[in-house]
């Protein structure tokens, strides 16, 4: 067998041509040499399709991820961020390299369904939920050993700094760090690795260079850092990026409008609602600038569909018919696939009135919300003291009480940036910047072969 190249592909999120600069500037020195592409979108532009779309070299429509979560029919329930890579429907890279060659070996850190994949290194997030209520920072790994022999070295991962509103380029820089100690100590032929620290301030403040220009240059350093130590072991380095984040200003409360339409049903619960999926006419998914439409009473599709197509903020709603030409026609998708429309964004809100808004709405809670809420990275404005206060709560936990902490607000104002949507100018797209003689436009789906064949070339 001929000598595989080491290749890593460090994934920095929301990364576009636009924010490429002066504020970067060891990014912006490192790919003048290099080749960069832009990635047209794949629908929908959000994390969990767009890197299945790239590691698998197929569509939504074959591989199944139609966004970050989905409704799970056999169940009657939203979830979103499972980790299981068994839900991924197609052969990942690291299953077709080892086909070419059984020597091959592969390190994830940090990309999506990663949990029992067949990586041979693999580390990603996983709080402990302990049954005092207190949510313990954590990581998963593969080998076993791997996350105590990571955490011996860097200390815990820092999970609080990875999402919520306390978010830091600490978690960038625990990735990062963590990524050198694998290739270090296990030398793989491909390292995936994610940086998420641009993923923050884009979406809470869109590209206001006030907030946005700290944050580049912190992930311009971990960048400068992990890069120049990865060639100077010789390893091929490739930068990409799932999507790139455009401004919004406007949420559109998609449950709302299918509520007024008398199609949800919610049960009550200690005086609050709960959305109750399996029993509403048709509800909503809302992920970033995209949601699946799920209609359990099929009568309802033409109204509902009718309805969508003349909002004003709605950009495209695809039924059954129109859904395989955007790849995403798919058993796991809504009955409706819709779309916002430039400087608009979904959220999953479905109470009429704030005080009936579930316990959970106001906590940092990703697998209880029936949709994505960027509104977990906001401190609620309105709480005055709220260092403080979270400070005691934690204290109160330590000493065995159970507490909430519930600290976000449920002002989606405050959202400045999103993503999801494919109709968008190059400077916004994803980037790859790899070697040259690379297209200047890649499909989603080419990024596959563009990887293996540096690996194997």
């Amino acid at each position: 067998m001929p000598k595989l190249n080491k290749t890593a592909i460090i994934n920095v999120v929301g990364l576009s041509k636009r924010i490429i600069g002066p504020k970067t500037p060891f990014l912006n020195q490192w790919i003048q040499n290099k080749n960069l592409s832009y990635i047209d979108p794949v629908l929908p532009a959000v994390t969990c399709s767009a890197q299945t779309t790239y590691l698998t070299g197929k569509w939504p429509s074959e591989h199944g991820i139609v966004a970050n979560g989905w409704f799970f029919k056999e169940q009657q329930e939203i979830k979103l961020w499972a980790q299981s890579n068994k839900l991924v429907q197609s052969p990942s890279i690291w299953e077709n390299a080892k086909e070419r060659d059984p020597n091959f070996t592969c390190a994830n850190m940090f990309w999506w369904y990663n949990m029992y994949s067949k990586v041979d290194y693999s580390v990603t997030p996983r709080p402990q939920y302990r049954t005092n209520g207190l949510k313990v920072p954590d990581c998963y790994a593969y080998p076993p050993n791997l996350r105590q022999k990571l955490q011996q070295e860097l200390g815990t991962f820092p999970l609080f700094d990875f999402w919520g509103p306390k978010t830091t380029i600490k978690s960038s820089e625990w990735i990062a760090k963590a990524s050198l100690k694998v290739h270090d100590w296990h030398n793989p032929d491909l390292i995936l690795i994610y940086l998420p620290h641009l993923d923050y301030v884009l979406q809470k403040f869109g590209h206001d260079p006030k907030y946005l220009d700290q944050d580049l240059a912190e992930i311009d350093r971990v960048c400068s850092q992990l890069i120049t130590a990865f060639e100077d072991k010789g390893v091929h380095v490739n930068i990409l990026s799932e999507y790139g984040i455009t401004d919004v200003h406007q949420p559109i409360h998609i449950n709302r409008l299918l509520r007024s339409m008398e199609l949800i049903d919610v049960r009550e619960e200690n005086g609050l609602e709960i959305l109750d999926a399996g029993a509403s006419k048709a509800f909503a998914m809302a992920d970033h600038q995209i949601a699946h439409v799920y209609i359990n009473d099929k009568s309802k599709t033409k109204k509902i569909e009718n309805n969508l197509r003349a909002h004003p903020d709605i950009e495209l709603v695809l039924n059954a018919d129109e859904q395989p030409t955007y790849h995403i026609n798919h058993d796991r998708s809504g009955d409706l696939v819709i779309v916002a429309k430039e400087k608009c964004w979904f959220t999953y809100y479905y109470w009429a009135d704030d005080e009936k808004a579930p316990d959970f709405a106001r906590t940092v809670a990703i697998h209880n919300k029936p949709g994505y809420d960027p509104v977990e990275m906001f401190f609620d404005p309105k709480k005055m003291l709220i260092i403080p206060r979270i400070l005691l709560k934690l204290l109160g936990k330590k000493l065995g009480f159970r507490t909430m902490m519930d600290f976000i607000p449920l002002d989606a104002s405050l959202v400045k940036g999103s993503h999801g949507r494919i109709q968008l100018k190059d400077e916004d797209k994803a980037v790859y910047v790899g070697h040259k003689g690379v297209e200047s436009h890649l499909s989603p789906t080419a990024i596959h072969d563009v990887i293996l064949s540096q690996i194997f070339d």
